[in-house]
């Protein structure tokens, strides 16, 4: 496994891990090459969702590997590379996040997989499947958020965060300094800096720009798995030090676990069949450190929207 893990996420590349009857396949949209893997489509019935995985910033479907073999019996889902990352070609006319989740509808129409779809997502892959629910609200049955970035910190929340905790770097701060250190990294392949300027733009000079006027959350089963009070790492402290940011990471860390908690747990509260899973002492990569507990509460979910469905 290949791990770039920076100051405000973590991002796991890995290995496919599937059944032998799985395959690697490709398709070509607006003239590009998109990899994806399927299983269980073929025992499909009419109107059971389909999940469809979404990852986290520069990791392809095969983050999910370790996860996959505990549920490909369940139900029936499809794991893919956006443009540019792991086997899927670049493609620069996907220039922001809207691009990113109109791709995806493509792909998804594309291949005949009809919805509705049951969407995960890891990290900034969370804020993803939420602009996905907001633009085809019709073809979406359920979420299931796995640590997932908060793109709803306001400016002020932030501002606060840092007053509290006698900081002088807000985690906005962080998130567009990370972005840029990625730019800056001529290691970085051409697709993930592609993704990581997309990234920035969406972030600059607002926040999460583009997801300001999201219509509410339809009531449809949701669940989140959030990490906090996390292991402070000594890349943490080493780069806290080396570029002068002037964090208190402990308490600058606990303030805004507790306003991530607080926004995803607002986002569900009028949701039936929904759930807020805090996992204290859990790393950001949940689905890899601990792909049973995932796996579980994604089955629990899609039998929720199962039920939903029938309803």
């Amino acid at each position: 496994m290949r791990a770039i893990i920076t100051f405000a996420f973590v991002i796991f590349q890995m290995p496919l891990i599937f059944s032998q009857s799985t395959e690697r396949k490709f398709v070509s949209i607006n003239n590009k090459q998109m990899a994806y893997t399927t299983f269980g489509l073929e025992k499909r019935k009419a109107n059971e969702p389909v999940v469809v995985f979404e990852s986290g910033l520069g990791s392809g479907g095969g983050a999910y590997g370790s996860m996959l073999p505990l549920v490909r019996e369940k139900f029936a889902g499809i794991v893919y590379d956006r443009n540019g990352i792991g086997e899927s070609e670049i493609d620069i006319s996907v220039k922001t996040d809207a691009d990113v989740v109109k791709r995806l509808h493509g792909l998804l129409s594309n291949l005949k997989i009809s919805p509705p779809y049951l969407l995960v997502g890891h990290s900034i892959g969370g804020p993803f499947i939420r602009l996905y629910a907001s633009m085809y609200p019709e073809d979406v049955c359920g979420l299931f958020f796995i640590d997932p970035t908060d793109f709803m910190l306001t400016k002020k929340e932030d501002h606060l965060v840092k007053k509290n905790t006698s900081s002088s770097t807000g985690y906005r701060d962080i998130f567009v300094i990370n972005l840029k250190n990625i730019l800056s990294d001529g290691s970085i392949s051409e697709g993930f800096r592609h993704e990581a300027k997309r990234e920035l733009e969406e972030s600059t000079p607002e926040f999460f720009k583009n997801y300001q006027l999201l219509q509410p959350l339809k009531d449809i089963p949701t669940t989140v798995m959030i990490a906090y009070n996390k292991h402070i790492e000594p890349y943490e402290i080493e780069m806290n030090k080396s570029m002068k940011l002037g964090i208190n990471i402990v308490t600058w860390w606990k303030e805004l676990d507790e306003l991530r908690i607080k926004h995803y747990a607002d986002m569900i509260k009028n949701n039936k069949n929904s759930r807020l899973i805090l996992l204290p002492r859990y790393s950001h990569g949940i689905h890899q450190q601990d792909p049973k507990i995932v796996a579980d509460a994604l089955i629990d979910t899609y039998k929720n929207c199962t039920v939903s469905l029938i309803e």
